[in-house]
Order: structure tokens, then sequence, then C-alpha cells
């Protein structure tokens, strides 16, 4: 173990890569994917529950009215990575074919993560307040900006987005962080004194999301839609695509002039991308009989930012 952990890979990063295989070889279906998902919507709530209870209103306050954190966050989110992504588009259609490509532009417009970004903040040690507003911010406004950005970069008309996916924030996000907040006076000391318990329900909770995600996509079948090759090839684009999302996020928080943990913040709230707000707006959008290979751009570029964050986070951790 001490030869793995100067490459930055402990007991949880192997626990990480168990999870992966184990969603690729031993999915949940049916009834039991019912009960993961669940299972997962508990443990999300409870890291949330856990994180009013510790942040003081002051700290929240500062979060939402940091300008500058959250300008930055919805520029990268929304006016960035579509550019980024019409380049990569305009580059590789010949190469990768129409759906693909669409599957490219689609995922450049959504919303970021709400419950992994904010994990991985709050492992890395940065601003978990305004990772909070940042990221919850995003997906209400990505509800209504991102058919419309759709719309725009694919030219076809923007669908209809029903309010569940504000909905499941407000009770998945919001709600358990506000009786958090309501019960810190009793429960605040208690839950900042065991820290051991807080990192526990942090890692958790990004473990089920990781193990959730691969079973949904080996259910599915994505991994099958197209050749292999074609498969490497996509994987290599999106590998690419997170890498330059990412580096153009850490220049822009120093260019910002943001501050460490605001950096934090940024960088997991405003390189990844949602696949939960992803999926509900994709059928609302295209026609089923090419949503499956559209919609694998998203679900690769999720799985791949979930490792990599989870490595970055864990390092930072370490430090």
């Amino acid at each position: 173990m001490a030869f793995l952990q100067r490459f930055g890979i402990d007991t949880y990063m192997l626990l990480l890569v168990a999870t992966v295989v184990l969603g690729a070889i031993l999915p949940v279906s049916g009834g039991a994917a019912d009960i993961m998902g669940g299972v997962t919507f508990a443990a999300v709530a409870l890291l949330f529950f856990l994180y009013g209870v510790r942040m003081n209103a002051a700290e929240v306050w500062a979060g939402l009215t940091n300008w500058r954190l959250q300008g930055t966050s919805f520029a990268t989110t929304f006016m960035l990575f579509p550019v980024l992504g019409l380049i990569l588009a305009f580059v590789l259609r010949p190469v990768l074919g129409n759906e693909l490509v669409t599957g490219l532009l689609f995922l450049s417009v959504l919303p970021s993560t709400i419950n992994s970004s904010i994990a991985f903040t709050g492992m890395a040690g940065g601003n978990v307040s305004g990772a909070i507003c940042s990221a919850s911010l995003s997906n209400l406004i990505g509800v209504v900006l991102t058919p419309l950005l759709a719309a725009l970069v694919l030219h076809q008309g923007a669908g209809v987005v029903t309010g569940g996916a504000v909905l499941k924030i407000a009770m998945q996000i919001l709600l358990p962080f506000v009786i958090g907040q309501l019960l810190r006076p009793w429960l605040g000391n208690f839950v900042r004194a065991r820290k051991r318990m807080t990192t526990m329900v942090d890692r958790g909770a990004i473990l089920l999301i990781v193990y959730s995600a691969f079973s949904a996509g080996t259910v599915a079948g994505i991994w099958t839609l197209i050749p292999p090759v074609t498969l490497v090839l996509l994987f290599g684009v999106i590998s690419v695509f997170l890498a330059m999302g990412m580096g153009m996020t850490v220049l822009i928080g120093r260019a910002a002039r943001l501050a460490p943990a605001d950096r934090s913040a940024l960088f997991f709230c405003g390189s990844t991308k949602s696949l939960a707000s992803g999926l509900p707006i994709a059928a609302a959008l295209f026609p089923a009989d090419i949503i499956g290979v559209t919609i694998l751009p998203v679900m690769m570029f999720h799985l791949t930012q979930l490792f990599v964050c989870a490595l970055i986070a864990q390092r930072a951790s370490s430090r």
C-alpha cells in the first residue's frame, strides 16, 4: 500500500476502482436498481443535511453572494464549454459521425453536477458553501438554459422540459440542507466533533453515485452501441474535452484571482457535467431511435470525470 500511495492511490481509490468494476460486471437492474436509487438518494440527502448542520448562516450567505465565484462558474459551464464543444464538433464530425457529434454538442451545454462536485469540493478542502450555491444555481438555470443552448448549437426545437428536475433538486439538496441549518444550534457541535463520520458519508455517497452510473450504463448496453474502435476513439475525445475544460477552469480561476478554496469550488463545479440533468432533457429533445447513441458521450464524460475528480480531490485532501 505504501508503494501505491506514492502515486496518490490509497484505500479509497482502490474502492473506487472496485466499484467501477462491480458496476460493469454485476450491475443492478429492475427492482434492485430502484432500491439502489433510493439508497443513493438518501445518502446524498444525508450528505447535504450534514453540510447544513456544519455550516453557519454567514458561510452560506458568503457563498451565495460570492459573485466572482458564481460568475466564473456560470461562464465556464454555459459559455466556455459550448465553445469548446463547437470546435471539437467541427473538427471531428467526419470521424465520429453526426449522432456522436450531436452528443458532444449536447454534453457541452449541460449544467454542472451537484452531488459529486460538492462532495469533491469538500474532500479537497474547498469552499463548500460556494460550491453548493454554484452547482444548485447551475442546475436550476440549466433546466431552461440547456434546451435553449441546445436549440442554438443543434439548430432544432428546444423541446419541453418539466419541473421534475427542479423538484428533485429541492427535495434532495435544498430541503435537507435547510433542515440541517435549522437544527444546527442543537447538532452542530456533535457533527463537527465527528469528522470521521462526515468523511465516510462524503466518500460513501460518491461510491454509490459511481456504482449507480456504471450499472445504468451497463444495463442500457451503451458500450455495445458503436464499434470498439470508435468507442476507443470517443473515449480519447472525451478525455481531451475533459482535460481542456479542467485546464481552462484552472486558468480562469487564477486570472480571476480567486482564493484557493474558491478555485477548488470552481474547478469541481465548472469542469463537470450532470448526467442526472442531461438524461431527462435529452429525452425531451431527441427522437427515441437516436437517444442511445446521443447520450453515450454524456455517460462516458460523466464516468471519466468522476474518476479523475476523485483522484484530484483525494490528492488535495492528503495535502
